[in-house]
């Protein structure tokens, strides 16, 4: 392999690719990278086993061939050259890769390719198109509320319906669900279920870069995988095994209090309610008044700490029903705030024992259920 390829592309994809590197593994292949010539391209590839991304980038194929390079130290490495063309050659009997660029001249010693695990071929004919601006919107809307407790694996994932023109994604921890739907641009061949890791969906977002262009996204029949493709990028996952929870019968259908606020406001009196909160169980009480036919009403958010002190915040709103005392987790509260676009923001609750649902006012295509916290004295 002998390839040119300009030092601003090669740390660009090594950048996108090196997510997928797993720090801890048995195989030592799978702490590289991929690096191979690919139909005049240059393709980079890294894989866990869980998940694995692939991206090609520009490069003047002087001599085809392939190899693994150490990902860590090839990516410190590239970064530090100057922007300049890096050449690279490969001596196959040694598996030594000859890294030039200015006065910068590297060997490296690398792991045979064959020892590198295959990357599915995806078969586009039934991909389902995603706008990239919609996907990332979703996925961040949903995967944060999705669980980081290995012990229910089905929860670290999001589930991914498409029927027809239908998409929802939805994601639970056991406190919390978030649900989001959308339109697609053209209806999917077939109805499609799965649960992917949120993870995945994180570093898809991540690496989907701008603009109007489409994701692909294929889910082999049989194979346990997904497949996102993009112009120059591809991401595998595997999927969860198992059944998700029918997050349907965890969704209140009525409520005794409605609350509209702004969304702002209420993000930054849970910032302020959570730097005390926090030193205890993230409790932040929520006290709700109606303000009757003349004035507005009023949510005062409140946190404490035995250690810290105490801080509450007076918000005007908007109140239809009864007055209540209820609270939650103030991290939870914060994190889909921090998610929400609209300008304002309704509270749906029914008791301090149930849950709430907080949605955009405006939207109809996200809702967020929050389980309430026991207020004690």
């Amino acid at each position: 392999m002998k390839v040119s390829v300009l030092q601003e592309n090669l740390s660009h994809g090594l950048n996108i690719v090196s997510r997928a590197v797993s720090p801890r593994n048995t195989l030592p292949v799978l702490a590289n990278v991929l690096v191979a010539s690919d139909e005049g391209r240059l393709r980079l590839s890294a894989t866990n086993l869980e998940l694995g991304i692939t991206c090609w980038i520009g490069a003047k194929i002087l001599e085809e061939g392939s190899t693994t390079v150490p990902a860590r130290t090839f990516t410190e490495l590239v970064a530090t050259l100057p922007s300049q063309t890096v050449e690279m050659s490969l001596n196959v009997r040694t598996q030594s890769l000859s890294v030039v660029c200015g006065t910068s001249n590297t060997d490296l010693k690398c792991i045979d390719s064959q020892e590198f695990p295959p990357m599915p071929a995806p078969d586009l004919s039934n991909s389902i198109a995603i706008n990239v601006a919609d996907l990332k919107e979703i996925v961040q809307q949903v995967a944060f509320a999705a669980s980081s407790d290995e012990a229910r694996p089905i929860l670290t994932g999001v589930l991914v319906n498409v029927n027809g023109e239908n998409l929802t994604m939805a994601s639970a921890d056991g406190f919390r669900l978030s649900v989001r739907t959308a339109t697609l641009s053209s209806p999917a061949s077939r109805p499609v279920s799965a649960v992917i890791p949120a993870r995945a969906l994180i570093e898809l977002a991540r690496i989907a870069g701008d603009g109007d262009q489409s994701i692909m996204m294929i889910l082999p029949p049989g194979r346990g995988q997904v497949i996102f493709r993009m112009k120059d990028i591809e991401l595998v996952s595997q999927l969860i095994e198992g059944t998700f929870p029918d997050y349907e019968q965890i969704i209140p259908r009525n409520y005794q209090t409605r609350s509209v606020l702004a969304t702002g406001a209420f993000l930054k009196a849970c910032k302020q309610a959570e730097i005390f909160a926090r030193e205890g169980s993230h409790i932040a009480r929520l006290n709700l008044t109606s303000g009757g036919e003349l004035k507005p009403g009023s949510i005062v958010i409140s946190g404490q700490s035995e250690e810290t002190g105490y801080n509450q915040t007076e918000i005007d709103a908007s109140i239809e029903g009864r007055n209540l005392l209820i609270a939650f987790n103030v991290r939870f509260l914060r994190e889909v705030l921090d998610v929400i676009k609209t300008p304002n923001v309704a509270l749906e609750t029914t008791a301090e024992t149930a849950p709430g649902v907080i949605r955009p006012v405006g939207e109809d295509n996200f809702l967020h259920v929050i389980m309430p916290m026991h207020l004690g004295n």
